[in-house]
């Protein structure tokens, strides 16, 4: 991560912010998260998500792209079949962190309304924006 000192302060440059913030942006989609909690034990192809979340083929598969893309997850083809999986064990743990973390705080985040009209809208798939 790249960072400069400013009057004694840790300050990260933008590019690096820029790429947290991506980074950051992977995880906070609905059907991204089911995604990845779908993916949290073992791998699956992307028909094994589609009926494990109930979701659309078309629209997952938009998602896979995303995290995949991201380098949240990983593929690899057998046969016909691509098999995706968490990128690596500290993708698992950030997961379970994130959960640890929001049982602290769950009932503040179900409240709070600034994050709601923070967010950018709900369209399509954003990758990264």
């Amino acid at each position: 991560m790249e960072t400069k000192m400013e009057n004694n302060n840790c300050i990260e440059t933008k590019t690096s912010l820029d790429t947290r913030t991506k980074f950051i942006r992977g995880f906070s989609d609905k059907t991204r998260l089911q995604i990845l909690d779908c993916l949290l034990e073992e791998e699956k192809t992307v028909s094994q998500i589609v009926n494990a979340i109930q979701g659309n083929q078309s629209n997952i598969s938009q998602h896979l792209s995303c995290l995949k893309g991201c380098g949240i997850i990983t593929g690899r083809q057998e046969g016909k079949y691509v098999y995706y999986q968490l990128a690596n064990q500290k993708i698992k743990l950030l997961l379970t962190m994130f959960d640890e973390a929001l049982e602290e705080v769950e009932s503040k985040v179900a409240c709070c309304e600034q994050n709601e009209t923070l967010l950018p809208t709900q369209g399509g798939v954003e990758h990264g924006a």
